[in-house]
């Protein structure tokens, strides 16, 4: 017979880094997605806890009797996790704003999919913009970041001290007006094609007034916005791995900003 003999605190301690790799793994991209089974996400969480716990060398600390005080504990190592998944969705959330605002320009506004990985209605060229990320962010093995993330952020934050102060809003809110600077150097392309575009058809429509503007408008500019987003691909791959290979470091200092 083979037994186990895991003191309490050991056991706390493994529960509280099981509560921070689950809440990193699950807002991780591509992990994130609700196609993924709910049963796999905690194995794959309970799997890598596993692994982590041996290597961490982290003393166990004295055990909690009090409910409130772990319950702390347990939503301070939950929002850990969520901040840095959070961090890394707003670089995808400017890809997408990027597609939808191009989107916008071409006349594709009602043109919505279906995203599995949120089971919402987005729009067409923000889908095909977030697909195209996901690929890149994949193929360059950013997502390597997060298992490094796990064993920094377990040094520079161990269990039980997570603070949550000014520096963290100040990186966030660096980090969301990021966001809209990425849509906009992303689409900007497509958009200055179409505005370009827009223009010349205005002039067209004064100087050729018996032309019926609107109806040769639609599918030209929607040719437009297609041919400068395929001429564009080779542009945005070079600039996603510019932003996922610096991922490293602002992922570090979200951590340090938590410490």
């Amino acid at each position: 017979m083979i037994s186990l003999n895991i003191s309490l605190p050991h056991l706390q301690l493994f529960f509280l880094i099981f509560i921070r790799v689950g809440a990193i793994l699950m807002s991780m991209p591509v992990f994130d997605s609700k196609s993924i089974p709910l049963f796999f996400k905690v194995a794959l969480a309970f799997a890598t806890s596993i692994i982590l716990f041996p290597m961490l060398k982290i003393d166990p600390m004295p055990m909690s009797t009090h409910v409130f005080t772990l319950g702390i504990s347990v939503a301070g190592e939950i929002l850990f996790g969520l901040v840095i998944g959070f961090s890394v969705k707003l670089i995808f959330a400017g890809v997408q704003l990027a597609g939808q605002l191009a989107g916008y320009q071409m006349g594709l506004a009602l043109a919505n999919v279906m995203d599995p990985s949120s089971s919402q209605q987005v729009p067409l060229l923000a889908q095909f913009n977030n697909l195209f990320a996901l690929l890149v962010f994949i193929s360059i093995n950013a997502h390597y970041w997060f298992i490094k993330a796990l064993t920094k952020s377990f040094e520079m934050v161990p269990p039980l001290n997570v603070h949550f102060g000014g520096s963290l809003l100040e990186q966030l809110v660096r980090m969301s007006g990021n966001m809209f600077v990425i849509g906009i150097q992303v689409g900007a392309p497509v958009i200055a094609a179409l505005l370009i575009t827009s223009v010349a058809f205005g002039l067209i429509a004064r100087t050729v007034p018996q032309m019926n503007v609107f109806i040769v408008a639609m599918p030209l500019k929607i040719g437009v916005g297609l041919l400068f987003l395929g001429f564009g691909l080779p542009y945005f791959s070079a600039f996603l791995q510019k932003i996922f290979g610096d991922l490293g470091q602002h992922i570090l200092l979200m951590i340090r900003a938590m410490s």
